[in-house]
């Protein structure tokens, strides 16, 4: 096993523990895990499979990020370059909230919340495929019902590797789901719908029929367009891979009955908000809207004694 250190400086203000538990959202999570001040994860890329574990070194005035990369192969040049990129992607490192930090202080509905979670970065998941499956198996259950389905998935069909002894699973690439039948899939606990959307988009993926990268360099309505063609997403599903896998700030999945729950809490409305009524809320907060529901989540993580 070859080990390599990573020192990644960031911009102050930044908080490792408020950001991994944006990404992993909820303690049973077994793909992003976090313990102890250590967020460990397993990473399928280009050269292979490999393994980093991340800790916050340095003042809150100077943080800095270690990062050790852990692959059967030497950890060369490429992998490095690779591993950076990703982890800079995933935490949103190089995303500038000053101006977010300089509005929130002059809105009282939000100034409390973004002081008491100040370092939350903007989470983003490895790959645009890992949020269309983690949108299709969060689809009308609970969040905790979701993770549970997804780290079965994970545990099944994901890369395993042992790491100081804990067995860990890498979230499964296409070509791995593309090879699994719709009923494996289901008797993880998806719905069959969920199997089959999820079997579909691998196949997909994986033959190169569907261009995800392609996402990236299209505006978000074109975005929604293109996703809400694939068997299984809504605009729920579109509006959460836009945040979630493609880091658009300004969007903030309104159909998100948590989230809904959240803005009721923070605005003390008497019910719950409906999808036209929170664009109009969370208006006021552009172009950070996303940034707002990281946020939220962290409040509610909070409230249930996690963070």
């Amino acid at each position: 096993m070859a080990n390599r250190v990573l020192v990644l400086p960031v911009a102050a203000p930044f908080r490792l523990d408020f950001t991994a538990w944006a990404l992993r959202r909820r303690q049973t999570n077994v793909v992003d895990r976090w313990a102890r001040g250590y967020y460990t994860r397993v990473l399928v890329g280009d050269a292979g499979a490999f393994t980093v574990t991340i800790s916050q070194l340095a003042s809150d005035n100077e943080p800095t990020l270690s990062v050790t990369v852990e692959s059967d192969q030497e950890a060369d040049g490429q992998l490095l370059v690779e591993v950076r990129l990703l982890i800079e992607k995933m935490f949103g490192l190089t995303a500038d909230l000053q101006a977010f930090y300089a509005m929130s202080e002059r809105n009282p509905v939000l100034a409390s919340l973004v002081k008491q979670f100040a370092g939350v970065r903007p989470t983003r998941f490895p790959t645009i495929f890992e949020a269309l499956v983690n949108s299709i198996a969060c689809q009308q259950v609970s969040l905790d019902s979701g993770i549970a389905a997804l780290n079965r998935l994970s545990e099944k069909f994901g890369r395993n590797v042992f790491h100081a002894d804990i067995r860990l699973c890498a979230f499964p690439r296409p070509v791995d789901l593309a090879e699994a039948t719709e009923d494996s899939i289901r008797d993880l606990g998806f719905s069959r719908q969920k199997a089959r959307a999820i079997k579909e988009l691998a196949v997909n993926v994986a033959s190169e029929q569907v261009d995800l990268v392609s996402l990236e360099d299209m505006t978000n309505q074109d975005i929604v367009e293109r996703l809400t063609q694939l068997r299984g997403i809504g605009r729920w599903s579109s509006e959460y891979v836009l945040l979630r896998g493609l880091g658009r700030l300004e969007t903030f999945p309104a159909d998100d009955v948590g989230a809904q729950n959240n803005l009721q809490r923070l605005f003390d409305l008497d019910r719950r908000p409906g999808y036209d009524e929170i664009k109009v809320l969370v208006a006021q907060w552009s172009p950070y809207q996303g940034l707002v529901y990281f946020h939220l989540l962290l409040e509610k993580l909070r409230l249930k004694g996690f963070v």
